[in-house]
């Protein structure tokens, strides 16, 4: 099937979630693929309430997700091409009922990232089901764990894509193909001339799962990460080092920890809850210095975080934890990958020292490896060779 102009259904979790950096995290596909000229629609469907940022907790009512999705989508010129299931009293909002079976009835192609449907085998009738591996590792250990309902779900699919791109042997083979997949990004979003603050920044939660257990080996969350590297504000002062934690994920213990051992910590929900301030808070940030979820550290899957490709289009340095991208992705400049304490600190003064180098070297990494254009092109083509 050619992939001149297609009819593409994307999922996601905008409405579950409906913070900045996960509005950005599928944002970037729907505009991304609208601007190569296919007829992109939204649908979110997850069985799922809500998580309500402003109170920390999951809300059973849709009103303020509704209004959030129809606000985003409306400013990207998207108003009557999205779709949003609510579990209770299965209600759709958006795209009334006939235009969305029309649109759901005519598509060439889903892309379901993060597996985010609940029920993508009702959209069996569509010509090729994709899904995208934001999680990888994890997905791979639930997969080899035993979990048939998550298999049954991915094997619904006809293509696999996976954030791991270059999987190391601690990562179970689950019997299947994932093709090497990595975020897109809006590289017209991201401005570099934007004045900056002296501080490097990320943005953040302390945890957001359990970890996971295979075979003896555990596969953590960024807690157990965090925790090796205590000690780097010492370590790296003058220079500021600030933590936008997720307020719902962070418990009491964490931010005194984090405080008392000379870290900046600032509320996530405070100073990047949407699409605009997200984008603010990395823009204005001098770099961004970041450890991984454990599991993508023990994985050594060639796992990047969309997060800090967005530093990188924004023309920031990101000094982060080694997870096994260096065969896909350069370091040395814009990019500095650590794995032990003293290597942070290396990477934190590489940065200080020849600012404007790595700046540099930071977009242009963008602009050569996270460009919409080149990344959902490569999707596609992997995706409709399945048709």
């Amino acid at each position: 099937m050619s992939t001149s102009r297609l009819r593409i259904v994307v999922s996601g979790l905008i409405g579950q979630y409906p913070l900045g950096g996960v509005t950005w995290d599928y944002l970037q596909y729907l505009v991304g693929l609208s601007e190569l000229g296919h007829d992109v629609y939204y649908l979110e469907d997850t069985g799922l309430c809500p998580y309500d940022a402003s109170k920390a907790s999951v809300a059973k009512e849709a009103g303020f997700a509704v209004e959030y999705l129809a606000r985003v989508m409306s400013r990207y010129g998207l108003d009557d091409r999205w779709a949003y299931h609510f579990e209770f009293g299965s209600r759709w909002y958006g795209m009334s009922d006939r235009r969305r079976a029309e649109v759901l009835g005519s598509a060439d192609l889903l892309i379901n990232i993060s597996g985010s449907l609940q029920h993508p085998n009702r959209l069996r009738h569509i010509p090729v089901l994709s899904f995208v591996d934001t999680d990888p590792v994890f997905t791979q250990v639930k997969l080899a764990g035993g979990q048939t309902h998550f298999r049954r779900l991915i094997d619904t699919h006809d293509v696999l894509f996976s954030y791991g791109e270059c999987f190391s042997p601690a990562v179970p083979d689950t019997g299947h193909t994932w093709l090497p997949m990595r975020k897109p990004i809006l590289l017209s979003e991201w401005h570099p001339e934007t004045p900056h603050r002296d501080v490097f920044t990320t943005v953040m939660n302390w945890t957001s799962f359990k970890g996971l257990e295979y075979e003896g080996r555990s596969y953590g969350q960024k807690d157990v990460e965090f925790r090796r590297f205590l000690d780097l504000p010492s370590r790296v002062a003058p220079t500021t080092l600030e933590v936008a934690l997720g307020e719902g994920k962070t418990r009491r213990g964490p931010r005194e920890l984090l405080v008392h051992r000379g870290w900046q910590v600032v509320e996530a929900a405070r100073v990047c809850p949407d699409l605009d301030s997200y984008r603010s808070y990395i823009e204005t940030s001098k770099a961004e210095w970041t450890v991984a979820k454990e599991g993508y550290v023990v994985g050594q899957s060639g796992w990047f975080s969309g997060r800090s490709a967005c530093y990188l289009a924004a023309g920031r340095p990101v000094v982060v934890q080694d997870t096994g991208f260096a065969p896909v992705i350069p370091v040395g400049e814009g990019v500095l990958a650590f794995r032990t304490g003293d290597e942070a600190v290396d990477g934190i003064r590489e940065v200080e020292a020849h600012y404007a180098r790595h700046s540099e070297a930071a977009r242009s990494l963008a602009e050569q490896y996270f460009d919409s254009d080149k990344v959902l092109g490569r999707l596609l083509e992997g995706a409709m060779s399945y048709a």
